[in-house]
């Protein structure tokens, strides 16, 4: 699947997330990779200080930043269906983290 097909379907899945939380989100980017880092096996990275815990001096930061990687993806899918799904999923976590819900909490609310 190429970069640009990718970029899409994360920008469908942002698309599928309420706009009301969309309208929360603060200071934060949305970006693609090929691979993660020294060839960690990562589908998404959240980086940055979640909502829950920015405090009365939060300021002056760079954005947080969360990065949808493309390879790894797409070698946990078999068809374009998965990759669809795979990148939803994925959205979701990363964004839930920005609102600080841990790896734990998601794997409870089945969004592992």
């Amino acid at each position: 699947m190429s970069r640009e097909r990718f970029e899409d379907l994360v920008g469908e899945a942002l698309d599928e997330v309420p706009a009301e939380l969309l309208k929360v989100m603060d200071n934060v980017v949305i970006v693609v990779e090929d691979d993660p880092p020294d060839g960690e096996d990562l589908l998404g990275l959240y980086e940055g200080t979640a909502l829950t815990e920015r405090g009365w001096d939060y300021a002056g930061v760079l954005p947080d930043r969360i990065t949808i990687y493309r390879n790894p993806t797409l070698r946990v899918c078999d068809t374009e269906t998965d990759v669809i799904d795979e990148v939803a999923i994925t959205v979701v976590h990363e964004i839930a983290h920005h609102f600080g819900i841990d790896d734990h909490r998601l794997h409870e609310l089945g969004w592992g």
